[in-house]
């Protein structure tokens, strides 16, 4: 009996343990380890109840299942397995939280990235059409965040028309939509006219995600977007010389 009642308070003791343990790393509650023994040395946590963050509590997420965390923990896997713990570390990404309906001010949205805590939030009740290729996007805005030095807007703004502008803000725009369009002129998707980071975010997702054969094509034909793909290149290449597309 004494061992049975030893045995229970040390479940007890641990759960919360790990809990805490997790919020000090990365300051979201109410999460539970899912994966931490990768490859790339990613951690992969989950919501295990809904949570709240930011000073107006306006950044929230739900608990996924389990159907569904099983299947979307191996779609999110297996694309950022394609990254090595050095490229990792030098954008400083170290940890995966995956809950769903994830929202800011109560707008919807993929991801929130968090170069400071070394966190990516993702949402894995996303649009499925456009889920993988959102991964990708996201771990740019990390790199992006991280090197706001390196990846210059205004040297980006003057690879468009001269008549061209973006808005002032991702959620200024009507400009949303993610499916890719049949002829570029400039941009892979209506959402890359949102911002210019957005536009750099879009380009890099399809450079990570789109056949090579897909990527020559549109180099051939949309020299704005050549210009672009170039310019993403080669600032990678000063982050980490040994990056592959």
């Amino acid at each position: 009996m004494n061992l049975l009642r030893a045995i229970l308070l040390l479940i007890i003791f641990i759960t919360p343990l790990k809990a805490n343990t997790i919020y000090n790393l990365i300051k979201i509650p109410n999460l539970e380890i899912y994966e931490i023994n990768t490859k790339n040395k990613l951690k992969y946590f989950y919501a295990a109840r809904p949570f709240k963050l930011g000073i107006q509590k306006n950044i929230v997420c739900s608990a996924p299942n389990k159907k569904d965390l099983e299947a979307k923990y191996k779609i999110i896997h297996k694309n950022l397995d394609k990254y090595t713990y050095n490229y990792l570390k030098i954008i400083n990404l170290k940890y995966i939280v995956m809950c769903e309906n994830l929202s800011i001010s109560e707008l919807y949205t993929a991801g929130i990235p968090d170069n400071i805590m070394k966190t990516l939030i993702l949402d894995i009740k996303f649009n499925e059409d456009y889920f993988e290729r959102v991964i990708h996007h996201e771990v740019f805005h990390i790199m992006h965040l991280q090197y706001k030095e390196v990846f210059n807007e205004e040297e980006w703004i003057k690879f468009n028309n001269l008549e061209f502008k973006y808005a002032k803000c991702s959620t200024c725009t009507k400009n949303i939509g993610l499916e890719q369009y049949q002829e570029t002129k400039g941009f892979f998707t209506e959402y890359s006219k949102s911002t210019a980071s957005e536009d750099m975010a879009e380009v890099y997702s399809h450079m990570i995600f789109l056949d090579k054969k897909k990527i020559k094509k549109i180099r051939k034909s949309d020299p704005i977007l050549n210009n672009k793909i170039s310019y993403i290149e080669n600032k990678i290449k000063k982050i980490d010389n040994s990056f592959t597309f």
